[in-house]
This record gives C-alpha cells, sequence and structure tokens, in this order.
C-alpha cells in the first residue's frame, strides 16, 4: 500500500479515537441486500401468531437453526406468546404448532447457552407483561421453565424504581452475566450478577444514551452483543423520529462491556421507507458469511459481503 495511504489512514483513526467514534470492522457493516420477501411471518388471520413482534432470537445448536419469537394476535388475545420454529438452513423454517407457554406473556427475546459441570442448559430473558424482564430455563430449547422476574438493583443496593426494564439482553464474561435493559426506549442500562437472578446496576446512569447524533436521538435498546476480534460490540435499534414511528439498526463497540462508543457511520441499516419500522438484529455465522436477520415486523436476512472465518465471532 502506498505510504501516504497508511499515513491517512492512521491520522483519520487517530482523529476519530480523539471524537470518541468506535472504528469497526468492515465485516459487521457491510451486507447486501435483504431477502426479496420474508423468511418467516405471521401465521394467517386467525393464527393465534397472527402478528410478529419485537426481537427475535436465533441460534444453531446440533445441526439444527432455531427460532424463537413473539407473536400475537389481539383479536383471539391480548397477550403476547412464545412461539418457536426449526429450519435445516436459516431460509426456510417450519412453525411449531402452538404457543410454548399458552398462558403466559414473553415478549423480545434473547437466549443463551450455558455449559457447565452438569451439561449443556440454556438461559432465556424476555420482556413479561408491563415490559417486566424475566427468566426462563430450559435443557433442551423446546420445554421453558419460567423463573419469575429480575431482581434488578441500583447501584446502592436498592430496589429499581418501579417501571419498565424491557429489550434484556444478556453477555456472559469473567464469571458474570452482564444484563443490558431499557426504561421506555430512553437509554440501556448495564447490571450484572453472578447467579443470573439478581442484577445490580454497574451505574445509575445508562451505558448507552440517546443521542445526540440524529439516528438514535429519539429511542434506543440493544439487540445483540457480540465479540467479533476480541472486542466488543453492541447491535442496537434505534429512533430518529420523535414519535418513534421509524426505527433503523445501529452499532457500538466497548472493549470492557461498560463503556461503549457509537460507529461514526451508523445507521447499518438505514430506515426503508417501505418498512419503517423493521428492526430488532440479530446476526450470526452460518459457516461462511455473517447473516444479519431483522426479526419485526417479519423475518428477513442479509449476508455479509465479505467472508468470515469460522470462530472470530462470539454470541
Amino acid at each position: 500500500m502506498n505510504p501516504r495511504v497508511v499515513i491517512a489512514c492512521l491520522l483519520a483513526l487517530v482523529a476519530a479515537t480523539a471524537r470518541g467514534e468506535a472504528a469497526v470492522p468492515r465485516e459487521l457493516v457491510t451486507f447486501g441486500p435483504p431477502s426479496a420477501g420474508p423468511l418467516f411471518a405471521g401465521g394467517g388471520a386467525d393464527a393465534w401468531d397472527r402478528d410478529l413482534r419485537e426481537r427475535g432470537w436465533i441460534l444453531r445448536h446440533g445441526g439444527c437453526w432455531h427460532l424463537w419469537y413473539t407473536g400475537s394476535n389481539p383479536d383471539r388475545d391480548p397477550g403476547r406468546r412464545l412461539g418457536h420454529a426449526t429450519s435445516g438452513d436459516g431460509l426456510n423454517w417450519t412453525r411449531s404448532t402452538g404457543p410454548l407457554l399458552p398462558g403466559r406473556w414473553v415478549e423480545d427475546v434473547c437466549v443463551a447457552r450455558v455449559s457447565g459441570s452438569v451439561g449443556e442448559r440454556f438461559l432465556m430473558v424476555a420482556e413479561g407483561e408491563h415490559d417486566i424482564a424475566h427468566l426462563l430455563a430450559s435443557p433442551d430449547l423446546l420445554s421453558w421453565r419460567p423463573c419469575g422476574p429480575l431482581d434488578i438493583r441500583l447501584a446502592s443496593g436498592a430496589a429499581i424504581p418501579d417501571g419498565p426494564r424491557g429489550t434484556p439482553t444478556l453477555w456472559f464474561d469473567g464469571g458474570l452475566w452482564h444484563l443490558y435493559y431499557e426504561r421506555r426506549d430512553d437509554g440501556v442500562w448495564l447490571a450484572t450478577s453472578r447467579d443470573c437472578r439478581t442484577f445490580t446496576n454497574v451505574s445509575d446512569e445508562p451505558v448507552l444514551a440517546c443521542g445526540p447524533e440524529d439516528f438514535d436521538r429519539h429511542g434506543i435498546a440493544i439487540d445483540q452483543i457480540v465479540r467479533f476480534d476480541g472486542r466488543w460490540y453492541a447491535y442496537y435499534h434505534a429512533s430518529p423520529d420523535p414519535m418513534r414511528q421509524t426505527w433503523q439498526t445501529c452499532i457500538a463497540a466497548s472493549d470492557d462491556l461498560v463503556h461503549w462508543e457509537k460507529w461514526e457511520g451508523n445507521p447499518v441499516l438505514p430506515v426503508d421507507p417501505a418498512h419503517p419500522k423493521r428492526s430488532s438484529a440479530t446476526v450470526i455465522h452460518d459457516g461462511e458469511r455473517l447473516r444479519l436477520y431483522t426479526t419485526h415486523p417479519d423475518v428477513r436476512v442479509r449476508f455479509s459481503v465479505d467472508p468470515v472465518a469460522a470462530g472470530r465471532l462470539r454470541r
């Protein structure tokens, strides 16, 4: 490479660092066009899952792709229920016959795999009714046992004030569970725990706040944390609209899971005029490339432009 080009790139990186802007690998932000149609959508006018809502979660396990999603049909049931579908390729999906937990409100899900001396198990955090984060556990990805609301406390140890604590996102590192959650989409807070039941705020101020940039000035919530080449990245959905009628996907980077810098090139996925609320991203490696799925109001996928070697992405 031309030495002048190298110097120019280094100077640009130094300037971006001085401004608090994140350097984000091209592989995490450069994707092709979305699938022409939905890979997975609502089950029909009379179905319990007529409408797909909020963040779904996709996991590859045992040679199978799993999708958990929130279905609703207010004409039948005011609740929001947990649905499940499977696929052999992550593109063609077969839904389960009904909600996994028919009588329980489960929305905006995140699934974590836990390995230990007793074998493998899975934890799910989700919104319950009134946007209260709660925990579920499973030995097999199909049968989920509700474990109750998450106990979130202020940095002082006092109980968190009443109100929503939604879009819960889990990450396990250094013996600690890290829980990212939003309150009315006005910011993202971080609380940590050793037992994944009682969480204490690292700070009572948000670790990721709205604005001041236009792309996330009016709403923000983390969808997924990933680790790529030794650094952490948060995909998040954000609203540039004071009425929150439009949403887009953005990314931020961190060296310690606490301090986050937003990418100066945000948004990763700008508002789609034809589908202004398309959002709730989850990224997964398919063995050759990264796939970025959006799960609201249907499931669509984009493939990374560049191939990505296995092992560079941890989620």
